[in-house]
């Protein structure tokens, strides 16, 4: 399981390095393997699977129905841009120009742990975006506290 966020440099070429914590089980479950591709909502991230894992996932991409024109573009981007990556001796992968580009990769970047994958995001995008979701998510519960019923007037039936 892939928990927790860490700020990561990529170097000039590209690289990145996995930290330590995360290295051990990649190796362990798949030989250093991985595969990258886009954010399958539109989120300018990338994601980041041991390749036993993304294997599942593809499979599960190629049954959907093809004439689904929402499965259709969810197999293009994320089977199309997936991209089979090895570990080096120093627990780093190269990250292809095009999918850096695609989530805006430049120096400072985020890995997040989302359990069976990581997400990967610029820093400031990822700063940007959790902020915003905090603020929706004060607003949707201030919303919902605004709707609540005293416990007395929930059973009141007019």
């Amino acid at each position: 399981m892939f928990r927790g966020i860490t700020q990561i440099n990529l170097d000039t070429k590209g690289r990145m390095a996995f930290p330590g914590r995360y290295r051990d089980k990649l190796i362990q479950d798949s030989d250093g393997q991985v595969v990258v591709t886009v954010g399958e909502r539109g989120d300018p991230c990338l994601l980041i699977y041991a390749l036993p894992k993304w294997e599942e996932i593809e499979q599960d991409l190629i049954r959907l129905p093809s004439l689904n024109r929402t499965a259709r573009r969810l197999q293009r981007l994320l089977i199309g841009h997936a991209t089979e990556c090895q570990l080096d001796g120093n627990g780093r992968i190269l990250l292809p120009p095009p999918l850096r580009k695609f989530a805006g990769l430049d120096k400072k970047v985020v890995l997040v742990g989302q359990c069976n994958k990581f997400e990967l995001w610029d820093e400031p995008t990822w700063t940007q975006s959790r902020d915003q979701w905090v603020a929706e998510a004060a607003q949707e519960a201030e919303a919902a506290q605004e709707n609540e019923l005293p416990e007395a007037l929930e059973r009141l039936s007019i």
